[in-house]
C-alpha cells in the first residue's frame, strides 16, 4: 500500500469523523434547546390549568431526565452504535449502580409517594428532616427549603417520607403560645382582662378562634398568664413579637411589681 492511498484514506476517514462529531454536537445542541422548550411549555401549560407547583416541577424533572436519555440514545444511533446491546448494558450497569445507590433510589421512590400523598406543597411552612422551614422545589432525589434565616438547604426525600412532617400552613391558622410571669401583688384577673385588650390591638391577630389569655400557673413568685392569640403562618413571627412587646407595655402601664422571687428568712434562737 502506497503512501498515497495511506493519505487519502486517513483523510477521507477523519473528513467522515469530523463531519459525524460536529452533527452530533449540532444535534445535541438543538435537542437540548428543543428539550428545554417543551418542558418550559409543559410547566406554563400546567400553570395556566392551576396545577400544583410541586407537581409541575417534578414531572417537568422527570420528563427532562427521559428526554435527554432519548437523545443520548439516538445521537449513539447516528455514529452506528447499536442502542439495543447499549440499552441492556445501561440496564445490567442500573442494576449495579442501584446496589450502590440504594439511598438514592429510596429518595426517588419518597419522592414518588410525596408526590402522590401531598403531605405538603410549594409555599409551605414546615419542619421536615428536623428542618424548618419553607418549601421552594420538591426534586426527583431532594426537598428544597429556605429556612427562616434565609438559608438554602436540601433534604433527601426518604429522609423526608420517613420522618415526623409538621406543616404549619396546612390550616388557616396556627397558635403563638407566650407567657406572663406575674408578681404575688397583681391580681390575675384584672391582668388577664388588659392582655386581652392588648391583643385586640395587635395586628393581624385573628378573631376567629379568638386569642387565649387565662391563669396558666401558681408559683412561688406570682401566677401565671398564657397569651396564645391565633394568626397566619406568614404573620407569626410579627405577632410573636408584638406579643413580647404587649406583655411588657401592659406591665409597664398597669405600673406592676417584678416578678421577683420572696425569701423568707427565720432566725432560730440557739
Amino acid at each position: 500500500m502506497d503512501m498515497d492511498s495511506v493519505q487519502n484514506f486517513v483523510a477521507t476517514t477523519l473528513a467522515d469523523v469530523g463531519l459525524k462529531v460536529l452533527a452530533a454536537i449540532a444535534f445535541w445542541l438543538v435537542g437540548r434547546w428543543l428539550i428545554a422548550r417543551v418542558i418550559g411549555l409543559m410547566q406554563a401549560a400546567m400553570g395556566r390549568n392551576q396545577v400544583d407547583p410541586t407537581l409541575t416541577k417534578y414531572l417537568g424533572s422527570v420528563v427532562s431526565i427521559a428526554l435527554n436519555i432519548a437523545l443520548v440514545l439516538g445521537i449513539l444511533g447516528y455514529f452506528g452504535i447499536q442502542t439495543t446491546s447499549f440499552a441492556a448494558m445501561l440496564a445490567g450497569a442500573g442494576v449495579a449502580i442501584g446496589a450502590a445507590w440504594s439511598g438514592m433510589l429510596g429518595n426517588f421512590a419518597a419522592g414518588a409517594f410525596m408526590l402522590v400523598l401531598r403531605p405538603f406543597k410549594v409555599g409551605d411552612f414546615v419542619q421536615i428532616g428536623g428542618i424548618t422551614g419553607t418549601i421552594h422545589e420538591l426534586g426527583l432525589f431532594g426537598t428544597t427549603i429556605i429556612t427562616p434565616d434565609n438559608v438554602h438547604t436540601l433534604v433527601g426525600n426518604s429522609k423526608v417520607f420517613g420522618d415526623t412532617i409538621l406543616n404549619y400552613s396546612a390550616r388557616p391558622v396556627r397558635r403563638v403560645d407566650r407567657t406572663a410571669q406575674l408578681a404575688g401583688a397583681v391580681d390575675p384577673l384584672e391582668a388577664i382582662a388588659r392582655f386581652r385588650e392588648a391583643l385586640a390591638e395587635i395586628p393581624n391577630v385573628a378573631k376567629d378562634p379568638a386569642p387565649e389569655v387565662d391563669l396558666l400557673d401558681i408559683n412561688l413568685v406570682g401566677t401565671v398568664i398564657a397569651v396564645r392569640p391565633y394568626c397566619h403562618t406568614d404573620h407569626n413571627w410579627q405577632v410573636y413579637f408584638d406579643t413580647n412587646e404587649a406583655i411588657v407595655r401592659v406591665c409597664r402601664e398597669a405600673g406592676w411589681p417584678a416578678p421577683t422571687p420572696t425569701q423568707i428568712l427565720k432566725t432560730v434562737p440557739a
